[in-house]
């Protein structure tokens, strides 16, 4: 069954979920950055149904967080990298993982990120890239509308700082 797309809101994050959202596509993102990149290799690793990893790789190329790059001619096989769109996923990628850590993993990590300039164990954090100040939550932040405001944004209605006329940027 094909999943409803959300794109049609006017928001980043709503198309962001319509290309990565669905839970197989995160994986296999996953999977490349670790190194995982041939198509066998994934399906083995993920434990992925064929159909569903053709699908999926397809829908990642489409969007250009994938490409496809040849490395054998007869039979023609494939190996999946992550585009520059794709790279811009790892500070998603690695905020889920060290929630999932906290979280779910009941104190214990299957893998670690090694920061390789210290080899201590990464942690990721939100620094503002203004002040350089650690963000620790949604209170540290505001909302404010951007420059292609309106329609559909998913905020409308709930945000009444957001549908004050008086926040409008400068």
């Amino acid at each position: 069954m094909k999943r409803t797309s959300v794109a049609h809101l006017n928001s980043a994050s709503a198309k962001a979920i319509d290309v990565v959202g669905e839970f197989w596509n995160l994986l296999i993102i996953r999977a490349i950055f670790m190194g995982v990149t041939r198509f066998e290799a994934l399906q083995s690793d993920l434990g992925i149904a064929r159909n569903i990893l053709t699908d999926r790789l397809s829908s990642l190329i489409e969007t250009d967080v994938l490409k496809k790059i040849v490395y054998n001619q007869k039979p023609e096989r494939f190996e999946y990298h992550l585009t520059e769109k794709g790279k811009d996923l790892f500070t998603m990628m690695s905020m889920i993982k060290n929630w999932g850590d906290k979280w779910l993993m009941d104190g214990g990590q299957a893998v670690s990120l090694v920061h390789n300039t210290c080899a201590e164990d990464f942690v990721p954090a939100m620094v503002c890239q203004h002040c350089n100040e650690l963000v620790t939550g949604v209170n540290d932040l505001s909302l404010a509308r951007g420059p292609r405001w309106g329609g559909q944004t998913g905020w409308d209605s709930s945000h009444k700082k957001l549908m004050d006329p008086t926040n409008a940027p400068t």
